[in-house]
C-alpha cells in the first residue's frame, strides 16, 4: 500500500481511529525543538566571542506559546480513551505525554521547563532496568573507555572533507534508490543548529558544515533508516496515523533504536559514544548548579572544539535559564534508549521473537507498545512495516551479532584471568 493510497479502518476500530485523528489535530501546533532552539545568528556571534576567550552568558529570548486550548483537548482525549484495551492505553499515554510537553513549552525560558523535561526524558541518575547501574554510570564508563583507547587510536581516517551540498547529492541518490524517487528530500539548511534533522519526507543538513564518512554513515542509518523510515511506515497505518509522529513518550525508544542502528551497521565509533555520554555528564552538571560557561568549558576540556563545545552546551540549556540548576533533559535518552533497545533485541533473539523486532519499525512505538499491541499486528489492524533498514533485512547477520553478545555476556573475566589468557596459560 502506498502512502497516498486510501486506508480502510477495520470494522469495530472506528472509535479508535477517530480518537487518533483528534490527537493528531490537537498536537499539530506543538513543536518542541523549534520552540526551545536558539537562533543560528546568536550561536555564530557567541562562538566567535568564546574563541577569543570572552565567556559572557548568551542572552536568549524565546517566544512562549499558548497551548491552553490544546491542553484541554488532550486532557479530554485522555479521559475519552480510558484504559484497559491496549490501543486505548496507547492513545491515553500518548495524549498525556503531549500534554506534559505543552505545559513544558509554556514555561520556556524559565526553570519550569526542567521538571517536565525530566518527566518526559528521565534524569542522568536513573537506574538502568535490569542492573544496579545508572545512566550516569554508563556515561562515565564510555567516556573513560574512550579516553583509554584514544591514546592508541589514530584519527587520520576521520577526515571532514565532505561539504553539505556534496553530502546532499549523495544522500538523495541513496534514498531515491531505497525508498523511491522523491519520497525523501534532502536539503541544506543554513539556520539549522544540529548537524542534521529528519522528518518523514525531508532530511535537513546544516549549511556550511563539513562532514566525514562516519557522519555520512551515521546520517543514513540514524536519521534516514530509522527516523524517516518509521515515520513513513507510520503513515501507512489505517487506524493509528499518530504512529507517524514522534510523541514525547516514544523519544527514548526512537533515539535508542537510531543509535542501535548505528551500532549494527558499523556506523558508530568510540568518539560518537563519548559525545553522547559527555552530554549526560553535562546534564548532571547543569542540574547540580553549573552554568552555561562551566558546561562549555567542560566540553572544551574534554577535547571538543570551540564550536562543538558551544553547540553541546547549548543542547543542555535549550529553553532554560543559563545560570545553573536547570536543564533540558532530552539528551538523557540517547544512551539509556540504546541500552534498553539493545537489551530488548537480545531478549527477542533469545525468545525467537524476531517478529517483535520488525514491529518496532511499523511506526513511532515504545518497546512496551510492541508487546502490548501484538494482537493488533497479528490481526492486521496495525500493519507490518513496508520498509525495514538494510541491517534488519539480513536476519542471519543480525542474529549472529546478537547471539555473540548474548553468549559473551555470560562470561565474567577478571584481570587475573585475562592476564593468564594473554600469557597462554
Amino acid at each position: 500500500m502506498s502512502a497516498s493510497a486510501e486506508k480502510t479502518v477495520p470494522p469495530g476500530l472506528e472509535a479508535y481511529a477517530e480518537l487518533d485523528k483528534r490527537l493528531l489535530a490537537a498536537v499539530k501546533g506543538i513543536n518542541i525543538l523549534s520552540t526551545v532552539s536558539w537562533p543560528a545568528s546568536l550561536e555564530d556571534r557567541m562562538i566567535e566571542s568564546y574563541g577569543k576567550g570572552q565567556y559572557a552568558l548568551p542572552e536568549v529570548s524565546y517566544r512562549k506559546p499558548d497551548h491552553s486550548e490544546v491542553r484541554k483537548e488532550l486532557a479530554a482525549i485522555e479521559k475519552d480513551a480510558g484504559d484497559g484495551d491496549p490501543i486505548r492505553e496507547y492513545l491515553r499515554r500518548t495524549a498525556e505525554s503531549w500534554r506534559i510537553a505543552a505545559e513544558m513549552l509554556e514555561s520556556v525560558g524559565t526553570d519550569g521547563v526542567t521538571a517536565p523535561s525530566i518527566q518526559l526524558y528521565g534524569r542522568p541518575g536513573d537506574a538502568i532496568p535490569g542492573s544496579h547501574y545508572s545512566n550516569l554510570d554508563a556515561a562515565r564508563y564510555f567516556v573513560e573507555l574512550s579516553d583509554e583507547l584514544g591514546a592508541d587510536m589514530a584519527d587520520d581516517d576521520i577526515v571532514t572533507n565532505i561539504s553539505s551540498e556534496l553530502l546532499r547529492k549523495d544522500l538523495s541518490k541513496v534514498l531515491d534508490d531505497f525508498f523511491g524517487q522523491g519520497v525523501i528530500a534532502v536539503e541544506v539548511d543554513n539556520d539549522l543548529t544540529a548537524k542534521a534533522a529528519a522528518g518523514a519526507t525531508r532530511i535537513r543538513l546544516r549549511g556550511g558544515t563539513r562532514f566525514s564518512q562516519y557522519d555520512r554513515h551515521q546520517l543514513l542509518n540514524h536519521e534516514a533508516f530509522v527516523h524517516s523510515l518509521t515515520a513513513l511506515n507510520g503513515r501507512e497505518q489505517p487506524v493509528l496515523a499518530s504512529l507517524a509522529r514522534t510523541s514525547p513518550r516514544v523519544t527514548a525508544t526512537q533515539e535508542g533504536l537510531a543509535v542501535f542502528a548505528e551500532l549494527m551497521s558499523g556506523a558508530i565509533d568510540i568518539a560518537r559514544l563519548k559525545r553522547i555520554s559527555l552530554r549526560i555528564l553535562a546534564l548532571d552538571m547543569a542540574l547540580n548548579g553549573a552554568d552555561f560557561v562551566e558546561v562549555y568549558r567542560f566540553f572544551n576540556r574534554c577535547g571538543q572544539s570551540v564550536a562543538d563545545s558551544f553547540h553541546s552546551a547549548q543542547r543542555v540549556f535549550r529553553g532554560v535559564p543559563l545560570t545553573g540548576g536547570s536543564a533540558f533533559a532530552k539528551d538523557n535518552v540517547y544512551l539509556s534508549g540504546l541500552l534498553d533497545v539493545h537489551t530488548f533485541f537480545r531478549w527477542a533473539l533469545k525468545e525467537r521473537r524476531l517478529d517483535l523486532l520488525r514491529y518496532l519499525f511499523a511506526g513511532k512505538l515504545t518497546l512496551g507498545d510492541v508487546m502490548s499491541l501484538e494482537a493488533y499486528f497479528q490481526s492486521g489492524a496495525i500493519t507490518a512495516p513496508r520498509w525495514l533498514p538494510p541491517w534488519m533485512q539480513h536476519v542471519h547477520g543480525l542474529a549472529g551479532k546478537l547471539a555473540f553478545s548474548l553468549f559473551i555476556n555470560r562470561i565474567r573475566m577478571s584481570k587475573v584471568e585475562a592476564g593468564a589468557l594473554s600469557a597462554g596459560l
